[in-house]
């Protein structure tokens, strides 16, 4: 494993795999149509193992890579995908092996020089490198401004400087790569209170918060998201807008 690797997120790989929401079917059926074959896709940082699952319904194999071992514990099991815990930068894979290289919600954490050095070396000429992440969730005008309340105001210090690339929906993140144009996708879903409640604990900044003052952060907006969403255990629609960088690696 990196020994910078900063692990984030293994203190709650259940809660990541149960509370984070499915990316929509459009945005793989479009990196499929991409990439020169459907031979073989390598998801890196793939967390709960939620992409490298979709990948392997249209690629033949999946290879599927984390610097968290518990991540990988918990991660979606099918026959052809291949998981193994290793840093962005350096994985197995032979030169020249894989047609679609995809990154959900996870490159703004790379050493991108040492990653992009290794996506050259692993991906096809022609092949398709494609990162995406998502913001806040989109509800209802007195929901979304206590989401905002805890995000900036409540954990505003606790947040790591990469999310400034969340934040500005990577337009200033370094992408060696001859862009693409992308569609426009939406993630979109169903919750409970409780539901929401749990994929906001998922939140690296929440667990930064109880780490540094010994008490959960949602605590102190609990009241006020019970009164914006009313029943709670009423469903409400809840929705994401993806941001994607898509890329195609050339001869030399």
């Amino acid at each position: 494993m990196d020994s910078d690797f900063k692990d984030r997120f293994s203190n709650h790989a259940p809660k990541y795999r149960l509370y984070r929401p499915a990316y929509p079917d459009r945005l793989f059926s479009h990196l499929a149509s991409l990439a020169p074959s459907r031979e073989t896709a390598w998801d890196c940082a793939t967390g709960n193992g939620q992409s490298a699952a979709r990948l392997s319904e249209t690629f033949k194999q999946v290879y599927a890579t984390d610097a968290s071992s518990d991540q990988i514990t918990h991660a979606i099991r099918k026959p052809n995908i291949l998981y193994s815990v290793s840093p962005a930068h350096a994985t197995a894979l032979h030169d020249k092996s894989v047609d679609l290289i995809t990154v959900a919600q996870a490159i703004h954490w790379f050493d991108n020089e040492p990653f992009y050095r290794e996506v050259r070396r692993v991906l096809k000429t022609e092949g398709i490198i494609a990162a995406w992440a998502y913001h806040l969730p989109e509800i209802c005008p007195g929901i979304n401004r206590v989401i905002g309340h805890l995000y900036y105001d409540i954990l505003g210090r606790f947040w790591e400087k990469e999310i400034s690339h969340i934040r500005s929906k990577y337009t200033r993140l370094f992408f060696p790569f001859e862009e693409l144009r992308s569609p426009v996708f939406t993630m979109k879903t169903s919750w409970s209170l409780a539901q929401l409640t749990g994929h906001l604990q998922t939140w690296s900044a929440v667990e930064t918060y109880r780490e540094k003052n010994g008490d959960d952060p949602l605590d102190l907006v609990a009241p006020d998201l019970l009164s914006a969403w009313g029943r709670p255990s009423e469903p409400r629609d809840v929705a994401w807008q993806i941001f994607l960088k898509t890329g195609r690696q050339r001869s030399p």
